[in-house]
């Protein structure tokens, strides 16, 4: 008997601790389990978050406390005072991370850890001609682009076939994708933009966003764009200064006229 006991709580302090991953997209809600059906009367339920193990919530003698810091979890942090179950509503990418779970019952202490990843919300790629190369006669350089994301890849298919892609990890970052068509390509072409949960996918209108390049249709860089624009205001502005001075040319000439015409007597 002592041998069975003995047994029992060094498997609830050194056991093997069992990971669980979770991944939810920014807004929506997820819940860590504790598997309990429900807590005994001096049963401790401490949920920590981080590489600090900070202590976010606690359940002892059936009483919950909660511990906000820096107003992370403020209004979204939710425990189930039955069972010890953790929810985060109105989650943030900031909510991703390590959650880890420690409960105490009699002497007997075990661990359980949750690796929560929180995915911002996917916008549909969007598919634009590469202005930077226009010289071309017979192919068309395209660009698929998104702004501000993070845990996605981005992918140029032909048809089912995959043709290029690229990933990125960093935080909100613009991805562009290039790929090289021939104009008069009959070929079903798709950007496709997903993450571990979802995907959003564009398709390619060769002729609408293809046209060669041509006197009446212009393909212009972005710094000549620029260009253009600030010789037009320069041009805006010199326009307005000879107006100016023509019209104040005009009422000195006839301010002068005047004062010839009706001269002051002494």
């Amino acid at each position: 008997m002592w041998h069975f006991w003995f047994l029992v709580c060094v498997t609830g302090v050194f056991g093997v601790k069992t990971d669980e991953v979770t991944s939810v997209m920014e807004g929506d809600s997820f819940t860590l389990h504790t598997h309990l059906t429900e807590i005994q009367r001096r049963d401790l339920i401490v949920w920590m978050f981080g590489p600090e193990e900070t202590r976010i919530a606690e359940i002892y003698k059936q009483s919950i406390n909660m511990f906000v810091s820096n107003e992370r979890f403020k209004d979204s942090l939710k425990i189930n005072n039955q069972t010890g179950s953790l929810t985060i509503t109105n989650t943030r990418i900031t909510d991703s991370g390590l959650y880890k779970l420690q409960i105490q019952h009699f002497e007997v202490l075990s661990f359980r850890r949750f690796s929560v990843t929180v995915y911002a919300r996917l916008s549909v790629p969007v598919i634009s001609r590469d202005c930077s190369n226009c010289s071309s006669a017979s192919n068309c350089v395209l660009l698929c682009s998104v702004m501000n994301v993070t845990h996605v890849s981005l992918s140029w298919y032909k048809g089912n076939s995959l043709l290029s892609s690229i990933s990125v990890f960093d935080l909100n970052i613009r991805l562009s994708l290039p790929l090289e068509v021939e104009y008069q390509d009959n070929n079903t072409y798709s950007c496709v933009i997903n993450n571990t949960i979802t995907n959003h996918t564009r398709h390619l209108d060769i002729t609408d966003v293809c046209q060669p390049c041509s006197d009446k249709i212009q393909c212009f860089s972005f710094t000549g764009a620029v260009i253009r624009l600030v010789l037009s205001a320069l041009v805006g502005v010199a326009t307005v200064a000879i107006v100016v001075s023509d019209v104040r040319s005009r009422r000195a000439g006839q301010k002068q006229r005047h004062q010839s015409s009706h001269p002051e007597s002494d």
